[in-house]
């Protein structure tokens, strides 16, 4: 990081003054927003080899350096010591859960994992050789015409009922979609293991 608030950028006979961001790691950014409509220029990033897509809490990335890093902890950490719920809490909240709240999250989550029956009746519109992840992607979207009482992206509840859902329910439905395009019979989760 720099001590930088501000880069002034001439073009011609313009000149603009850019916010220089501060992330939480890495490197400064310069928010181009303005640019455009002060100079009439564009920006042009092969790759988006130097531009940061968005401001994230959540995800650093340092390809360069082989760094990936999710809510400050390195992802070799997480794989080797942290389930999938446990990164799933994670991602969600911020931290990694205590005994308490897993034990909570989990049920949670597991509460969720039946997918609807009718889910059965949509994967069997499918051809029987469709590919497995044409068929999850496509279940995947048909769940918003199920749970249509958590679309309101504005209503934090609302969003984190979603993310539940989600997580409780796409291993389910690439189980479903895999036996399907094998012509196996679709079975339910078993909650119990």
């Amino acid at each position: 990081m720099s001590d930088l608030d501000q880069v002034t950028l001439n073009a011609g006979d313009k000149s603009v003054v850019l916010p220089v961001l501060k992330p939480t790691l890495g490197n400064d950014c310069v928010d181009i927003s303005k640019l455009t409509k002060e100079t009439g220029l564009f920006t042009y990033d092969s790759g988006f080899t130097a531009t940061a897509s968005c401001k994230s809490a959540i995800t650093y990335i340092d390809g360069d350096n082989g760094v990936l890093l999710y809510r400050g902890y390195p992802i070799e950490q997480l794989a080797e010591k942290s389930s999938f719920l446990e990164v799933s809490y994670l991602l969600m909240n911020g931290e990694l859960p205590t005994a308490d709240e897993f034990k909570k999250f989990d049920h949670e989550v597991t509460h969720h994992t039946m997918m609807h029956e009718s889910l059965k009746n949509f994967l069997g519109g499918f051809r029987h050789d469709a590919h497995p992840m044409a068929m999850l992607a496509g279940s995947v979207a048909s769940l918003s015409a199920f749970y249509h009482d958590t679309l309101d992206l504005n209503d934090p509840e609302q969003r984190r009922q979603a993310a539940i859902r989600l997580i409780a329910k796409v291993p389910t439905l690439a189980a479903a979609a895999y036996r399907y395009s094998i012509g196996w019979p679709i079975r339910y989760p078993r909650n119990n293991l």
